[in-house]
């Protein structure tokens, strides 16, 4: 094994999920084995982990994967590479700063040390910060992969709800980036506020009694026949009812928490569709070089269509706490967990 430390603690310190059942109660610091790399696998020693939508499905056994208990959370990071099991792509990893992805079968970043794939690493350019290249994955390849999507199918508007979210304003600028009207669906009133302060035209409160009266008018004068909706529950049925005839719901997440209730007629007499977006599913549909090229591109991006907004950086000891101030407001910013720190 190649590594850039002479010599390896035996222990590490890592956040650990007993139970799927009250998974914030089930969150304990531990002290584990140092996880090893095997071949293509690389070690990293953990700088930053975020808080995700995605982390909070799992934590409570609803996302798309469900690891054996007790496991470590987390989806990504950011970190060095200090050791490689074998491997062309993992040795030339060793010592260099990456973001990260754990696997879909081990222990995930909220860790001091993470085994991962070298596939799931991307070397950070110098100008992104360690502890900013945290968020680099989830959420700026969800809003590149979600724009591109409507840019190669020649849409000129669409709706995006949860607006006011992190991932929401990075799809809002890379629409606007290229030439894309988007009608913005919040929760609040203050929240529309604060969108029209950064510049954005049109923007919905989900709340307010003349909402579908207002979606109904703007998506057929605008010509948005798209939208990505992260709320689910029962605003999938919601958008279909409202938007033109032929349009195309794209569900990428699911903050409600609910069924979604949705009359067939919207299928049968206005020819709508449904479908998901999972970022795992997308990636294996793309080949190497196109991986490598978009990882890139994002990264120049990072400090301005996709740059994110930290709320606070804590300790493994606070994340329980911190994951509780993040579902009461997520869209204030990030929570990042910094595992070295005590």
């Amino acid at each position: 094994m190649q590594s850039t430390e002479k010599r390896l603690p035996a222990t590490m310190r890592a956040l650990e999920l007993q139970t799927y059942d009250q998974p914030l109660e089930a969150l304990k610091v531990v002290e584990k084995p140092l996880p090893l790399p095997g071949p293509g696998q690389i070690l990293v020693r953990m700088h930053a982990a975020p808080v995700n939508p995605s982390d909070l499905m799992f934590l409570h056994g609803k996302y798309g994967v469900q690891k054996p208990l007790p496991v470590v959370p987390g989806w990504e990071g950011s970190g060095v590479v200090v050791a490689a099991g074998g491997g062309l792509r993992a040795q030339a990893l060793v010592g260099r700063r990456v973001a990260c992805a754990a696997t879909n079968t081990h222990d995930g970043t909220w860790a001091e040390y993470l085994v991962t794939s070298a596939e799931n690493c991307l070397p950070l350019l110098p100008h992104v910060s360690t502890l900013r290249g945290a968020a680099m994955l989830v959420n700026p390849l969800t809003a590149w992969a979600l724009v591109d999507m409507a840019r190669c199918n020649q849409h000129s508007a669409l709706v995006q709800t949860a607006a006011a979210s992190a991932l929401g304003a990075m799809i809002r600028r890379l629409a606007y980036r290229a030439g894309l009207t988007v009608i913005n669906v919040v929760r609040r009133e203050e929240q529309v506020a604060q969108l029209r302060d950064q510049g954005a035209q049109y923007v919905l409160n989900s709340t307010d009694p003349h909402f579908e009266s207002r979606l109904r008018e703007w998506s057929q004068r605008l010509g948005a026949k798209l939208a990505f909706d992260a709320v689910a529950g029962e605003m999938p049925g919601r958008l279909l009812q409202t938007m033109p005839h032929g349009t195309q719901v794209i569900i990428y997440g699911a903050l409600a928490g609910d069924i979604c209730p949705i009359d067939p007629s919207v299928f049968i007499f206005k020819q709508q569709q449904i479908t998901g977006f999972w970022l795992v599913d997308w990636l294996r549909q793309q080949g190497v070089v196109s991986q490598m090229r978009t990882a890139f591109t994002i990264q120049r991006l990072f400090n301005t269509e996709l740059r994110t907004g930290v709320r606070a950086a804590v300790p493994l000891e606070q994340a329980v706490r911190a994951l509780r101030l993040y579902t009461q407001n997520m869209s204030e910013g990030k929570i990042l967990l910094l595992p070295g720190m005590c």
